[in-house]
């Protein structure tokens, strides 16, 4: 009989890999963080007799969703300009506002709010773009959330950096301080062609390559972003960084609205990872990324959220239901994007793309334990004839329950075990009056 830490029992364990497999009345046998099990109730029972036995008898249990996409200090400015269009939001509204308040405080205070909100909708890894990163990855340390932090890169000065050259020494810094951290990995993080020129974007690629690490940047979101590419580059964006040597298996492209079929072809071709938000790219009327296209294609592709200020909330079941039904009315076809397919896109996918998938994504012997519970017991999932759809069709997040990370509870009956949730509305609530009283004297 062998000595773990924990057992987890549920009557629908779905582990994403092996694929279409539906695992009923069986446990998770958990020890020093990793999963070291998965079996029957009646055998865990016998073969595990002195762990820690965590009964959840109406739920399914999931891989922790990845959450491919964000820019986590940015909830703090959540409903601050809605309605208005990609580059009106941004240059209008977004950048004012980031110039006067963006400061280590404001990032320390939207990562917590983001985190809490993340956590509480089954979201165990982020992959985050923001000013001080350094903050934000401090911040998930002291929780326990796993992160992937963004070595942002841009041309215009910060609070955080003044060139191109101060962006990519920081970040350089902060790779080195997370190297071999169990939670926080880094990505350079570029932020969108129409603000990155073109020698900060060679020395990202030379970097990237010799770090081994991913590049994460926003990229043919919008229809003015490729005019206004052509206009100065005489190219669309993605030849651009094809040309720049940034397509490969670690750019990690975002949006992805506006594309050729040749230009599917290409992505594929180079590896390319493609981060789909669906519910930011409607709110912003960028467009439609063609998913069942890059599906067929052989393209890895992941959910992410983006920020609360577009989108306006960081909820990962939002983002595979409507990626299942866009992609569906996109390509006229019912059988697009099963449900199986949107719940790996949510999980596994991400994890690849972000280049974790030998440690989290899926509920396999040997990877860490990142695992969300999710109750399908009450009347708004009843009756229940496949856990899965149900979870991508029905579920919304508020019936995710218990969440771990690498084996550490921190939502227990959706309660924060690592977080103070009273501390951060009035942190948060602070940040609005402040904002908001600042706005009115404008």
């Amino acid at each position: 009989m062998q000595n773990i830490n924990t057992l987890i029992y549920a009557p629908w364990i779905i582990p994403v890999i092996p694929e279409n497999q539906i695992l009923e009345n069986h446990c998770l046998a958990i020890h020093q963080g990793r999963i070291v099990d998965c079996l029957p109730r009646v055998q865990a029972e016998v073969r595990y007799r002195d762990a820690h036995l965590i009964e959840l008898t109406q739920h399914a249990l999931i891989p922790g969703l990845v959450n491919a996409h964000t820019h986590s200090p940015m909830s703090l400015l959540r409903g601050l300009a809605d309605d208005l269009p990609l580059m009106e939001w941004l240059e209008g509204h977004i950048w004012p506002a980031e110039s006067k308040w963006v400061s280590e405080t404001f990032v320390r205070d939207g990562a917590l709010l983001a985190i809490a909100e993340m956590l509480r909708g089954g979201i165990t890894c982020f992959n985050d773009m923001y000013f001080f990163p350094e903050i934000v990855a401090q911040v998930a340390t002291e929780v326990g959330m796993r992160a992937v932090i963004g070595m942002i890169v841009i041309d215009f000065p910060s609070r955080w950096a003044k060139t191109p050259e101060d962006y990519i020494r920081k970040g350089l810094e902060l790779n080195d301080q997370y190297r071999d951290h169990p939670l926080i990995k880094t990505a350079f993080a570029p932020h969108a062609p129409y603000t990155v020129s073109d020698e900060p974007l060679k020395q990202v690629a030379i970097l990237a390559k010799e770090l081994n690490v991913p590049v994460h940047m926003h990229l043919h979101e919008t229809t003015e972003e490729v005019n206004r590419s052509l206009a100065q580059y005489g190219v669309r964006p993605l030849e651009r960084l094809q040309r720049l040597e940034l397509l490969s298996s670690q750019l990690l492209a975002v949006h992805m609205t506006q594309l050729t079929d040749r230009e599917i072809q290409t992505l594929a071709t180079s590896g390319t990872h493609v981060i789909h938000c669906p519910e930011s790219n409607l709110k912003l009327a960028s467009g439609f990324c063609p998913v069942a296209k890059l599906s067929q294609a052989g393209v890895n592709i992941a959910l992410g959220t983006d920020g609360a200020a577009s989108n306006n909330d960081l909820d990962m079941f939002v983002e595979m239901r409507l990626a299942a039904l866009l992609a569906k009315a996109l390509a006229g076809d019912a059988s697009a994007i099963p449900a199986k397919q949107a719940l790996r896109m949510a999980t596994l996918n991400g994890a690849k793309a972000l280049g974790l998938e030998q440690e989290i994504g899926s509920l396999e012997i040997g990877k860490v334990a990142d695992i969300v519970a999710v109750d399908l017991g009450e009347l708004e999932t009843q009756p229940l004839y496949e856990p899965t759809s149900q979870l991508v069709y029905t579920v919304g997040r508020d019936r995710v329950s218990d969440v771990w990370i690498a084996g550490q509870q921190v939502l227990k009956k959706r309660q924060f075990t690592t977080l103070d949730e009273s501390l951060i509305l009035s942190q948060t609530q602070a940040w609005a009056e402040r904002i908001r009283e600042t706005r009115k004297s404008i």
